[in-house]
Formats: structure tokens, C-alpha cells, sequence
């Protein structure tokens, strides 16, 4: 089980955290090679690894072999897997020809993973779409021709670059995908709990799941899935088998996590989580306009845990 690449999500801590929640594997945000390149620090923040991160899965995207190489070098001796990224369908990176825009040509993308293969001493691993949307797709062939490449493993997110998120999820064409080729395949898309976990490793046969937007604000998830799948017996950290007690654990969790690694400041993408921590939890909404007057990082902790625990003691009474 993975937690997906996500920008303003999976920072170090939140890395850190999900894995303490049952996620085998978690990818940086992606960063762009363009940055990464040039040495610009902003891109290098996001790569930050800890001992604690058993796997450490750099995450990159661009369009550019000679960036994207460059970037694979100076990642060696700190990635131990570097992952490419052909699956964002965010305009200010397809305008740029990279992430999921390059799908629609696969001799590009085939000819810069290749390049970067032969540039790096350790795996390469590709996360893609299933094509643009507007043309046929390409992930089959492309996966075929990486998988002769040398790569390791290839993530699928059963939609396109024209539907970004909307729609459902095409877990056949990943299953064609699966049967087609010999390397692991993990399916991405639609998985939000243990019934979808378990309906779309029925329907792709796939290797693996990975998780996005279901884990923002759930790291639980990812215990929850293999308990209610029967694939662990252990219990969770946070012992007591109630959602509000497991999403209080986290946050003060990632709290703890956060100062560990960064320091008092805290991490860049605080509030982000903070908002997420809370979604869909009653009176959140007021709460959370209280939040933009937090004026540090320890406020905002602390405003959340106040909150949570208010939430925790009304349980507990009823």
C-alpha cells in the first residue's frame, strides 16, 4: 500500500506518519527537475528524508531530458527508488510538456526514462495516467516498452489528463495493463476504504493500491484497510477502535512528527492539514475560519487538539 505523491500533502512528517499507520510505501511531493537542477532550495525542502523513512521515494517531473538527468544524478546516494511523474494533469505542468501532457507522446517519455535509467544506480519507477483524453491511450504500450527499459515498477491512476479527477476510475484498462506486462503494477484511483480496496484489486489484479486523496486527513486509512481486509492482526497506535480518537492520535502525531524534523516552525503545509484533520467533523467549518488567526505553528496545534479533544470527551459521554 502507498501513500500517492501529493503537493502540499506528503511532507516528511506526513510521510513519516502514514507509514506509522500501515502505509508501506510514501512518495515525495513531486518537484520539478527544472528546480532541483538549478539547486533552487524551495524544490530541495520538499525532498528532505529522516533515518526513519525506510524507503525514501523522491518524486520528479519535467519535460526536459537534460534537467531530468541531472536531477537523477544528484539524487544518488540519497533516493533509494526515484520515481517520474507523467500522471499530474495540473495546466501549469502540461503547459510545460511534462507530468501527465507527455503521455500523449510515448516515444518522449520512453526516450527521457531511459536516459534517466541509464543515469541512475538506483531503480527508476514511473507513476502515469492512462493517456491525455484526447487521443487513444497510451499507458499499455508505454508500460510494455518501460517495462524493457529497466523499470521497476509502474503506479497507474485509472483516468485520464482531460477527466483530472472527475468520473470513475477505469479499473479494466489497468487490468489490461496488469496481464500485459511482468513488473509489479499498482492501481491508483477510487480507493477510499477497504470495500473499494478490495473491488479494485478484484477488478485490476494489480500488485498494489496507492492511496491520494482518501489519505488527506486519514492516515488511518491505511491500518483500517488491512485490518478490515484481514492482512494485519496488530493494533493500531492509537488503540481504541473510534474515528475521532484515531484522527486526534494523528494529528498530535504529526504535531510531534513535525517538530521533530522541522523545528518549531512546524511544516509549510500546517494549515493545510490542519483543515484536513477536521473536514467532515461537526462544527468544523466555524472552527475553522478560528484558524486563519493562529499566528504560529504551535497555535494552530494547539486550536485543532482543543478542538478534537471537545469531539473525544462528547463520545466518550454518549
Amino acid at each position: 500500500m502507498f501513500l500517492a505523491p501529493m503537493a502540499g500533502v506528503t511532507d516528511l512528517a506526513y510521510r513519516l506518519l502514514a507509514s506509522e499507520c500501515g502505509a508501506d510505501f510514501t512518495l515525495t511531493e513531486f518537484t520539478a527537475a527544472s528546480g532541483l537542477s538549478r539547486k533552487e532550495k524551495k524544490s530541495w525542502l520538499k525532498l528532505e528524508s529522516h533515518p526513519r523513512e525506510k524507503t525514501f521515494i523522491p518524486q520528479i517531473f519535467g519535460g526536459d531530458k537534460e534537467e531530468m538527468v541531472t536531477t537523477v544524478r544528484m539524487l544518488q546516494g540519497k533516493a533509494d527508488i526515484i520515481d517520474i511523474n507523467f500522471g499530474c494533469p495540473a495546466p501549469k505542468v502540461c503547459r510545460n510538456n511534462a507530468g501527465a501532457a507527455l503521455l500523449r507522446d510515448p516515444d518522449q517519455v520512453v526516450s527521457l526514462v531511459r536516459s534517466c535509467v541509464e543515469a541512475s544506480g538506483v531503480p527508476i519507477s514511473v507513476k502515469m495516467r492512462l493517456g491525455t483524453g484526447g487521443m487513444p491511450d497510451t499507458a499499455l504500450e508505454i508500460t510494455k516498452r518501460l517495462e524493457s527499459e529497466g523499470v521497476i515498477r509502474v503506479c497507474v491512476h485509472g483516468r485520464t489528463l482531460r477527466q483530472r479527477y472527475s468520473g470513475v476510475a477505469d479499473w479494466e484498462s489497468i487490468h489490461q495493463i496488469v496481464k500485459a506486462v511482468s513488473i509489479p503494477v499498482i492501481a491508483n484511483g477510487d480507493v477510499i476504504d477497504a470495500k473499494s480496496a478490495d473491488s479494485c484489486l478484484a477488478a485490476t489484479d494489480a500488485d498494489g493500491l496507492m492511496i491520494g486523496r482518501a489519505a488527506i486527513g486519514r492516515p488511518m486509512i491505511f491500518h483500517d484497510i488491512k485490518k478490515d481486509l484481514g492482512w494485519t492482526m496488530e493494533e493500531p497506535p492509537w488503540r481504541v477502535d473510534d474515528p475521532i480518537i484515531a484522527r486526534k492520535w494523528c494529528w498530535e502525531r504529526y504535531l510531534a512528527l513535525c517538530e521533530e524534523v522541522y523545528g518549531t516552525a512546524g511544516s509549510k503545509n500546517s494549515k493545510r492539514h490542519a483543515i484536513s484533520f477536521t473536514k467532515g467533523l461537526p462544527g468544523a467549518s466555524s472552527m475553522r475560519v478560528s484558524l486563519h488567526r493562529a499566528q504560529s505553528h504551535e497555535e494552530l496545534g494547539r486550536m485543532v487538539s482543543s478542538y478534537l479533544s471537545s469531539l473525544e470527551s462528547k463520545a466518550m459521554i454518549h
